[in-house]
């Protein structure tokens, strides 16, 4: 079973027959938020499928497929606002259940976002020939949410991985290898090897001591602690691949969390990717 027929499955039964014929293969996330209709998104569009409104038990029963009928065992996951199921991730809204002003899990379940991956081999062909042709330089992957960040950067290692270059991978969410029962259903190439589960900066220690990478990748830049683990990794000459959430450079520039990388001169190269007409454009921009 792949990614979209894995997401089909989560969906409450009554809704799955018209999600197959509208939106099963071309979907990239399906919406379900209680007291309203499925939805799901292509292109970056929100589409509505037909029939009754969800309710909250729908919501439960997605999530209890989603963890094998064990959601307590996915608590570590939940407190952060997501699950992830066979490399999908699902994203969680509802009333916060609050403990030493850390969330620990949530009641009232109101929304779910099922983000299904997928690969798409060759659509950076282009730059990474202009990128790469005089040898590797830290390179940025750069987006606004749901814009194919997580495609392009799992594409980019596979290629340098195939390529001869070793790669440490940091899977935070599982969603760039995409494990289920100890195999990837993503290729991350030849010479990758990859942590999942783990935070960013006990990740990338245990890469550095033991799997001499001569690159490490990461997905979702996205606060201070990140920054700092990418610090620390350019600190022992290992190269670095990332992504972050920014419609451009300028954008970038005047973020804080950025800022410091860029004027240390960490990153040489973005990619940028947007949306325009419904296709997506990747571009190359040289860092100062």
């Amino acid at each position: 079973m792949n990614n979209h027929e894995h997401a089909m499955q989560l969906l409450p039964a009554r809704y799955v027959e018209e999600y197959r014929r509208t939106a099963l293969g071309h979907a990239e996330e399906i919406r379900l938020r209680a007291g309203r209709r499925p939805g799901f998104l292509c292109w970056g569009t929100e589409h509505s499928l037909g029939g009754d409104l969800l309710t909250e038990t729908d919501l439960i029963r997605t999530m209890e497929k989603a963890t094998g009928a064990s959601v307590h065992t996915a608590m570590g996951e939940i407190s952060k606002g997501y699950v992830s199921s066979r490399g999908l991730r699902i994203g969680i809204c509802g009333a916060a259940v609050m403990n030493g002003g850390e969330i620990k899990g949530f009641r009232n379940l109101s929304s779910l976002a099922i983000r299904i991956p997928q690969e798409h081999r060759g659509i950076c062909d282009t730059v990474i020939r202009e990128l790469f042709a005089a040898g590797y330089e830290n390179t940025l992957i750069i987006s606004p949410p749901g814009t194919g960040k997580t495609t392009a950067l799992r594409e980019i290692i596979r290629r340098l991985s195939d390529g001869g270059t070793r790669l440490g991978v940091i899977d935070e969410r599982n969603e760039l290898a995409a494990f289920d029962g100890g195999a990837a259903q993503f290729d991350l190439g030849r010479r990758s090897d990859v942590i999942t589960g783990a935070p960013k900066d006990a990740a990338a220690m245990i890469l550095l001591r033991g799997m001499n990478p001569e690159i490490i990748a990461m997905d979702e830049i996205t606060k201070g602690e990140d920054a700092q683990v990418l610090m620390d990794i350019y600190g022992c000459g290992v190269g670095l691949l990332a992504s972050a959430h920014a419609a451009g450079t300028d954008e970038l520039k005047s973020r804080p969390v950025y800022r410091g990388l860029l004027e240390q001169g960490i990153f040489r190269h973005a990619v940028v990717i947007s949306l325009e007409k419904g296709e997506r454009r990747y571009r190359t921009e040289r860092l100062p």
